[in-house]
């Protein structure tokens, strides 16, 4: 080799095993271009596992507005920057061996008002030889609920998606992988983030400040109407109007960039604030507030406004939270019986598109499950089935937490032994955080509750310690949570540490020792058997292995259940909730 010649470096293979599982989705929307690539393989599809992901700076919106607020047709400039950002997605669709026609050029609002929309989409046409879908009115509102319904595993009440051109609302039922909106699909409105706040400043535009006052109360009241008249016109079921009367209001499930943006405000004030518990997780979809926290648009618009630096709220997101604020306004006076509370999602144009396609066998696998599926050991039904054999049957007095059970235990015992081959001083930590910013964080559909479930039970599983900086964090996942249900994620985590020391790489068969947990509720423990509570019993089987070996392994682990029953480490301390638990180990003859 020359001494002028360079070396060549292997081309690093970051291909798929199957390309044709991949899909490509650009989103033209009005605030800004959203490219992705998807892996719809059918083992992890129900989460939508991102490949890529990139944003296009460029407001299809504002370029189309002058300094006066007359529309104009998109400059030519503005076109060529964006042909040029999808034909550079092109490029690194073909390295990542996505099929051609795999991709998707969805344009929505802004591109269908354009002036000259029709030229923008010859211009993309002609350089990518890919047709750009225009989404109608309804159609918008469609996919924007298929997004929304993507995001949680079941879905009852108003779907409303904010984007910066329109917005659309419909109402939505999901369960098990069927969803159902309204025959209408849904109702659009010209009342997008950046259309709303370009109205709300052309209505002030040369008026007094009493003036201008008046014209914005007038809107907001013909506002108000149209919500109604919409709400008459989508035909809510009987069954959800009755829903949300008895449960004081309608679940809001919202989406879009303008709504994004006010969920993390109200995610910051409830992180800043000194009276409320600090929140611990940051991501956006499945954050829920209340209606106090949703309408209260004096509070929002006041940190928007002073508030140094916000996460993801970007300048531009700042400059529209007082049109958003009076959209929250004129829908919480619109909503028939109210509002309970806001949901937001991460869904939108592209999760819409892809979770139709998919099949409801599909669509109705919970994302907890899914998302930690690649994490199971060969036996993880035999670790499912002992996990289960220590919760008691239910009683008409006693139950386990149902929020706990099904999908959160098997999500459990799949994850068993992620953090096992870390170090003691690493596994309770990383556990801790593995579902808000390990490596379940990106997992799409999980509800912050269960965010919180596994996280707590898997860092008991390891035994609970933690550094006195990560404990904060704990007590603040746990105050997602009803005390009961702590309670029971640090006694499981407990099993699970006994379980993980009689399998230590999951895996049961034959030549280990054969273990029979059984649970039962009982008013006989204590030492004066006069205590109500929990009996766990494990029971070894004689195998090849001395059982009295089995038992003193046992005993080594057994006391953190023990621990988790003494009344000074229930949740809430001793006069908080929890109860007595009486463990034993039984050799069978």
């Amino acid at each position: 080799m020359g001494g002028g010649e360079i070396p060549p470096y292997p081309t690093p293979s970051i291909g798929h095993d199957d390309p044709s599982r991949l899909h490509a989705v650009v989103d033209l929307g009005s605030n800004g271009i959203r490219c992705s690539i998807t892996d719809l393989s059918p083992r992890t599809a129900r989460i939508l596992p991102t490949q890529h992901m990139q944003r296009v700076n460029i407001s299809l919106y504002d370029a189309q507005y002058d300094d006066s607020g007359k529309q104009i047709p998109i400059p030519s400039d503005v076109i060529d920057a964006v042909v040029a950002a999808i034909t550079r997605f092109q490029t690194i669709c073909l390295q990542l061996e996505v099929p051609p026609e795999n991709l998707r050029i969805v344009a929505t609002e802004a591109t269908r008002q354009a002036l000259n929309g029709a030229d923008l989409v010859a211009a993309i046409e002609r350089a990518t030889t890919r047709p750009v879908e225009i989404l109608s009115k309804s159609h918008e509102g469609v996919v924007g609920a298929w997004g929304i319904a993507s995001g949680f595993s079941d879905i009852q009440g108003l779907a409303i998606d904010l984007g910066g051109g329109s917005m659309q609302i419909t109402w939505l039922i999901a369960h098990a992988g069927h969803v159902q909106m309204s025959p209408r699909r849904a109702v659009s409105f010209p009342y997008g983030a950046a259309a709303l706040t370009q109205t709300l400043h052309l209505l002030k535009q040369g008026k007094s400040k009493s003036e201008a006052h008046r014209a914005l109360d007038a809107f907001r009241a013909a506002m108000e109407d149209q919500f109604r008249d919409a709400f008459r016109q989508l035909a809510i079921p009987a069954p959800l109007r009755d829903h949300a009367r008895r449960h004081g209001g309608f679940d809001l499930y919202l989406s879009g960039g303008g709504f994004r943006g006010w969920g993390y405000l109200l995610l910051y004030l409830h992180q800043i604030h000194p009276d409320k518990e600090y929140y611990p997780i940051s991501i956006i979809n499945g954050y829920s507030a209340p209606q106090a926290d949703f309408a209260d648009t004096d509070s929002v618009e006041r940190a928007a406004r002073t508030a140094d630096r916000i996460f993801r709220v970007s300048d531009r997101r700042r400059a529209q939270v007082p049109s958003v604020a009076f959209l929250v306004n004129a829908l919480a006076a619109a909503v028939p019986h109210g509002i309970r509370a806001a949901h937001f999602c991460q869904g939108g144009v592209r999760e819409g598109l892809l979770f139709r396609t998919l099949p409801p066998v599909v669509r109705q696998q919970d994302p907890l499950q899914v998302a930690t599926e690649a994490y199971a050991r060969p036996s993880v039904q035999a670790l499912l089935y002992l996990l289960l054999a220590t919760i008691p049957a239910p009683t008409a007095q006693r139950r386990f937490p149902r929020d706990l059970s099904g999908p959160v235990i098997q999500a459990f015992a799949n994850s068993l032994y992620l953090h096992a081959a870390m170090s003691k001083e690493l596994a309770s930590t990383a556990a801790l955080y593995s579902t808000s910013a390990g490596p379940m964080a990106a997992a799409h559909g999980i509800p912050h509750a269960d965010r919180a479930r596994l996280a707590l039970l898997l860092q008991a599983r390891h035994g609970g310690a933690l550094p006195p900086r990560e404990r904060d964090f704990r007590r603040r996942l746990r105050a997602l949570l009803p005390v009961e249900e702590v309670w029971w994620t640090r006694y499981l985590g407990g099993v699970g540490l006994v379980i993980a020391a009689l399998y230590p790489v999951g895996i049961v068969d034959p030549a280990q020792p054969r273990v029979l947990p059984t649970a039962r509720w009982s008013s006989h423990l204590g030492k004066r058997r006069d205590k109500e509570g929990l009996e766990l019993v494990f029971r070894v089987q004689r195998v090849d292995i001395d059982p009295s070996q089995v038992k003193e392994l046992l005993e080594g682990t057994i006391h953190k259940i023990r621990k988790v029953g003494k009344r000074k480490n229930w949740v809430g301390g001793r006069d908080g909730w929890g109860m007595k638990v009486g463990v034993k180990v039984e050799i069978i003859q």
